[in-house]
This record gives C-alpha cells, sequence and structure tokens, in this order.
C-alpha cells in the first residue's frame, strides 16, 4: 500500500530528481509549454500549480518562495542566478508574476493541462505535451 507516499522516484537520486524537475518547471514557465513523458509531466505539474497558486498572493515573501524553486539550476551551483541557457532566474520570477499568474488569475485551480502525444520510438514511453492554460 502507498499511504502517505508522496511523488514519484523517476529511478534517479534524489538530487538529481529534484534537479530534473526544476529545470522542467523552468523551461515550463519559459516556454508555455513542453514535451515530456507522462510521469515527469505529472510531477512537473504538482510543482507548477503549487508555484502559480503561490504566486497568485503577489507578495514579496511568495516570491521569495518562488525563487527558492525556479532560481537555482541545482544545489551544487555556486550562484543562484547561473543559467547557461534560456532566460535569467530573475527574469523568469517576473514573468511568472506579471504574464502567467494574471492570465490564470480567475481560475480555482488547474493551471496546466496535459495532452497525450502518443509513444517514443525507443522505449514506447507515453510521450505528453504538459502546457498553462491561458483563458
Amino acid at each position: 500500500m502507498r499511504h502517505r507516499v508522496q511523488g514519484r522516484k523517476l529511478g534517479l537520486p534524489s538530487d538529481q530528481r529534484m534537479s530534473l524537475l526544476h529545470n522542467q518547471v523552468r523551461q515550463l514557465f519559459e516556454h508555455g509549454a513542453i514535451q515530456t513523458t507522462e510521469t515527469r509531466a505529472k510531477e512537473v505539474r504538482r510543482i507548477a500549480e503549487r508555484l502559480i497558486t503561490t504566486a497568485r498572493r503577489n507578495d514579496l515573501h511568495s516570491r521569495r518562495m518562488v525563487r527558492r524553486v525556479i532560481g537555482t539550476n541545482s544545489p551544487g551551483r555556486q550562484s543562484p542566478n547561473y543559467n547557461p541557457r534560456g532566460i535569467h532566474a530573475e527574469d523568469l520570477v517576473k514573468k511568472l508574476f506579471d504574464t502567467i499568474v494574471p492570465q490564470v488569475q480567475d481560475r480555482p485551480g488547474g493551471y496546466t493541462r496535459i495532452l497525450k502525444l502518443g509513444q517514443r520510438r525507443g522505449d514506447a514511453a507515453p510521450i505528453v505535451k504538459l502546457e498553462i492554460v491561458v483563458d
């Protein structure tokens, strides 16, 4: 039985798993949609929806809480703003609060959508598109 067991391990150690999920959340907020496997998408959805719910409060504390998750690339990095590709972490937090949150402000939840795309050719893993719902 899986009582009180939350989350999926995805076959990775915890630091690698959290780095993977945080990177995918960062890419979701940056691009609006990502393509990944179904189990990863379900885990990314959990984190992303919690961050959007936190960001809806729109105060300094919620900005800092969101920045804890999407402001760092991995636990071992020196700089919390290190991002070799894509937009800067502070700009991503600003984008979340200024553009994404106003689009979903009236929704009571369910800020993301998972669309099934088929199976991956190599190992037949189910591939989905995870996107932010925009009204």
